[in-house]
């Protein structure tokens, strides 16, 4: 009994889990806040649902915004913003499950304080569902399935060889995560909102009361990351 609880008791004593604990929640409610914000005040911009100018908008808000905070956190924590690449990594031992479980309540509860923080500031008529994620126009559960799972899939992998990966790991990396993040929002937003984040769907989900098809937006990205992950470590990783 005591082997399973010592690292859970040690982790919770440990200050610098704390700070750990703090930069995830920040970065990922920040991340929620600039992102569901971008939708927001685009649409209040453009006056239409969504056009090449919104996309635009929203796709390199979300990416700028992801290699802000990476830089800005990622020597604290890793920068992770992320519970379904938190969960890679726990799978995948570069991060222990007691402090992954820690960050990914960090990231949920930053992006749920966040998300009622835009909707506080938001004039109820542009409120609209706050940026929550959902399916497009004839975009069926399978193929949005398919799209949050191959594109978390491409985002891990990305995570995996820039940041993960000591032979890689530099000052590039957070770029490196921005402009895939911004590349998928290219391509995703239209068909699927572009989760590849559960608390960037979740927190303006709560807010809002959005949950039509949210489950998406957990399952795919969680499986999709760890495949990820997983792939990058068993193929790509330097064996000694």
């Amino acid at each position: 009994m005591n082997k399973i609880f010592l690292p859970v008791i040690a982790e919770i004593k440990d200050i610098n889990t704390w700070k750990q604990f703090l930069a995830e929640f920040f970065a990922t409610g920040f991340f929620v806040l600039i992102g569901c914000g971008a939708v927001v005040s685009s649409a209040i911009a453009s006056s239409t649902d969504l056009d090449t100018g919104r996309l635009i908008a929203i796709s390199l808000t979300h990416g700028l915004t992801i290699c802000l905070l990476a830089y800005t956190i990622g020597h604290i924590s890793g920068g992770h913003i992320n519970p379904a690449i938190t969960v890679a990594a726990i799978i995948n031992r570069k991060i222990n499950g007691v402090k992954g479980a820690i960050f990914i309540l960090a990231q949920i509860f930053g992006a749920i304080v966040f998300a009622f923080i835009l909707k506080f500031v938001i004039p109820d008529i542009y409120e609209g569902n706050l940026g929550s994620h959902g399916l497009g126009e004839n975009v069926s559960v399978a193929m949005g399935f398919s799209i949050e799972l191959i594109f978390t899939f491409l985002l891990s992998l990305v995570v995996f060889s820039t940041a993960m990966d000591k032979r890689n790991a530099t000052v590039m990396a957070p770029l490196a995560i921005g402009i895939t993040v911004t590349a998928v929002h290219f391509v995703a937003v239209p068909l699927t909102g572009a989760g590849i984040n559960p608390a960037r769907s979740l927190g303006p989900a709560i807010a809002s009361g959005f949950w039509i098809n949210h489950w998406i937006y957990w399952v795919a990205p969680i499986i999709g990351a760890v495949l990820g992950g997983t792939l990058y470590q068993l193929v790509f990783t330097e064996k000694k």
